[in-house]
């Protein structure tokens, strides 16, 4: 397996389980708070809560939480829970390390981070090491490799089955959203102030629709549509997006001299590039591992979340020249593993593949209308991900159907690598939600220095007010690679 492949790699659980009506929360002990030992001035603390909250009864989960208190006592309006997407990321450990929002919010809001079921500081989901370092190929040639990726996650989800005890068979959005309810009680808020990025925003979604009447204010920035209901319309609808975004890049690198490739074909550059790579002779110049198309396709998405188009333009260089590039440019940022994504994935989504023959009549489909791009390897990983996994789907996809809650503000930048524009606009569509979008680039779009998203959302979070519906804000021109973003972290460049 590449190494690309390994850091890709994800663990599972079993996702056996059944819709379940809502349970109250109202009765949730409070939280005690204590200093986080990791974190100076932040305090760490725990919600328990049902495993199956169909059937309290059979076992419980340690939610981990982690909280700034607001900067300004006397203005303070509440609490806001944050969760950075994933599925894996891990909210409280964001906030330990300084993730918030900006200082207009984090003046007047307790910031409350949550790692949510089976994640980082709460009660994990664990796998078997040897199941989940199996080699297994990332795009089969031939229906014999085909059924070698199927065995292999079925092996990896029944080693989670195994190992993971009941937790495993509920990692569900659904069973998430019903956590954040425990939250919000714990916290004695009594409704929900909420802003979630990327695969946080499905379960801001899902908490509307269970619990409409106990909704302040929910930001849902860069949305997941849990509408897709194909393999084929997801991984189109994905790919389109990321080679939408590179249509920009080139845009970019012809207008800006500092671009590696200015004055370069960037697209025939990159397009000789995956040939070189299908036919298995590109190689990285500085270790001589081979870049297979995925790979490849990786790289490129990776840099598209900030986005990060300087170090990207240098990276495709130092392939075609075949000339290591400067020690300080890494291929992708150090990634921690989503050790969880199928758990989560595969029991949120079905999106069955039934053979070789379908799996690459998808591929080829995609690569045909992105020749740069070839496919977006997000959505490759998590369609793939789900063939032969052992367990059921039991929260499945439908549209989002919002009643009874006040206004939601969804975010969305036009050009997102991971979660496209048309998921957001689709979101905010089905559920008659307030949809501001940033015309500019890269993924979750109030960390993208604009003054109109970071205004336009503050006020919603402080007042309730919503921006005028089909709100535009400019796009803010990327920055260099070692920039930092203004406002909250951005997502992992490994997941939704």
């Amino acid at each position: 397996m590449s190494g690309v492949s390994k850091r890709l790699v994800t663990a599972a659980a079993a996702v056996l389980g059944s819709l379940v009506t809502a349970a109250p929360a109202s009765a949730a002990p409070s939280i005690d708070w204590t200093p986080c030992a990791d974190a100076p001035g932040v305090e760490c603390g725990a919600v328990t809560v049902p495993i199956d909250w169909a059937h309290p009864d059979r076992g419980t989960a340690s939610i981990s939480l982690a909280r700034r208190k607001a900067t300004d006592p006397r203005a303070r309006i509440g609490s806001v829970l944050m969760d950075p997407g994933g599925p894996g990321g891990a909210g409280a450990g964001e906030v330990k390390g300084g993730w918030s929002l900006s200082p207009e919010i984090t003046q007047r809001f307790d910031t409350v981070g949550f790692d949510p079921r089976g994640i980082g500081g709460s009660t994990q989901i664990k796998c078997g090491l040897d199941e989940v370092i199996a080699d297994h190929p990332e795009v089969p040639h031939n229906q014999a490799e085909f059924d070698q990726l199927a065995a292999y996650n079925r092996k990896l989800g029944e080693s989670c089955n195994r190992l993971s005890g009941p937790l495993g068979q509920f990692a569900d959005t659904e069973s998430v959203a019903r956590d954040m309810d425990a939250i919000r009680a714990a916290l004695g808020e009594k409704k929900l102030t909420y802003y979630g990025v990327s695969y946080g925003t499905l379960m801001g979604q899902q908490y509307a629709e269970l619990f409409p009447d106990k909704v302040r204010a929910l930001v849902l920035d860069s949305n997941m549509d849990h509408s897709q209901f194909t393999a084929s319309g997801f991984l189109d609808s994905e790919t389109r997006s990321l080679q939408a975004e590179f249509g920009e890049f080139v845009k970019w690198c012809g207008r800006t001299p500092s671009c590696a490739l200015h004055g370069r074909d960037v697209s025939k550059l990159t397009r000789d590039l995956q040939d070189k790579a299908a036919r298995g002779e590109l190689k990285d110049p500085r270790s001589e591992e081979v870049i297979t198309p995925l790979s490849l396709s990786s790289i490129i998405q990776g840099s598209f979340y900030g986005p990060s188009w300087d170090r990207l333009a240098t990276v495709l260089k130092s392939f075609a020249d075949g000339t290591p590039p400067a020690a300080s440019v890494r291929l992708k940022d150090d990634i921690p593993v989503n050790t969880v994504f199928q758990s989560v994935f595969c029991d949120d989504w079905r999106l069955p593949v039934h053979s070789y023959a379908e799996l690459e009549a998808y591929r080829r489909t995609a690569a045909a209308f992105a020749p740069d791009v070839k496919v977006n390897s997000l959505g490759w990983q998590a369609v793939t991900a789900c063939i032969g996994w052992p367990n059921r789907t039991s929260n499945p996809q439908h549209p989002l159907q919002v009643h009874g809650a006040p206004p939601l503000l969804m975010l969305s930048s036009e050009y997102d690598p991971a979660t496209p524009y048309a998921w957001s606009q689709a979101a905010a569509r089905q559920s008659g939600s307030t949809l501001l979008t940033y015309d500019g680039w890269g993924h979750g779009a109030y960390g993208k220095n604009s003054p109109c998203v970071i205004k336009a959302t503050d006020d919603y979070l402080i007042t309730g007010k919503l921006p005028a519906r089909g709100t535009h804000c400019a796009a803010v021109e990327p920055g260099s690679a070692g920039a930092r973003i203004a406002g909250p972290k951005p997502p992992s460049a490994s997941g939704f």
